[in-house]
């Protein structure tokens, strides 16, 4: 990436990175109606911990992959139809996730939201590999020039290692949130996932050299032995 490239992304990453967080924060505090609620700024100092991380790693690493995560806009008809389902199920949990705190229609323990935080740690550890791994693992599901098939690190496991720490990282949302009712949408959210997962592996077949014989020798897609 040319320098001037490489300013321009670190100034709108800068921007967004703290934009991003009082946006989350206070939507949060406002839906749960107070300041004071310890799951909620637990699960941001996770998510932004991560999110710091990882942003300060790669500008330094590879801004090449970060400028393909900021990369929001889907070309695959059917991508676009499974995000718009997935972010409604997305924001049904987590509105009603924060809400049956506020209004303490169900009761998670402390012990619980902890296990659930630690879970979404380790979620984020595994999506950090991946990243690591993998850098043409964009947010959107296309091939890009250059892009080779990647079999190393975890993906010598299974062949969706991101997907594989994403999952239980929503799975526990709610928990982490102090709520069991959003359990529920985030059911559906897992479903769309697996949906979204068969559509990419139909798309790289098609559009990426080596990735069909990549499948036959990977054969599990989220857990070794299970699927």
């Amino acid at each position: 990436m040319d320098p001037a490239s490489l300013k321009k992304l670190k100034r709108k990453t800068y921007l967004l990175f703290p934009l991003s967080f009082i946006g989350l924060t206070g939507m949060l505090m406002l839906l749960a109606g107070t300041l004071n609620y310890w799951q909620g700024w637990i699960w941001c100092a996770v998510v932004f911990a991560f999110a710091f991380f990882v942003t300060l790693y790669f500008l330094k690493k590879s801004p090449e992959f970060l400028e393909r995560r900021m990369m929001f806009k889907e070309k695959e008809q059917e991508q676009k139809t499974i995000i718009k389902i997935s972010n409604l199920f997305f924001s049904i949990g987590f509105i009603l996730s924060v809400l049956d705190y506020r209004f303490g229609w169900s009761v998670v323990p402390t012990w619980l939201v902890l296990i659930a935080d630690a879970v979404t740690i380790a979620g984020y550890i595994i999506i950090f590999l991946a990243f690591k791994e993998n850098a043409f693992a964009g947010r959107t599901i296309e091939t890009f020039k250059g892009q080779k098939v990647i079999d190393t690190g975890p993906y010598a496991l299974v062949r969706h290692p991101m997907y594989s720490g994403i999952i239980p990282l929503f799975l526990v949302m709610p928990l982490a949130l102090g709520s069991f009712w959003g359990l529920i949408p985030f059911a559906f959210v897992l479903l769309i996932i697996i949906l979204r997962i068969l559509n990419e592996e139909k798309v790289l077949k098609r559009d990426l050299p080596g990735y069909e014989d990549y499948c036959k020798k990977v054969r599990y897609r989220l857990v070794p032995l299970v699927w």
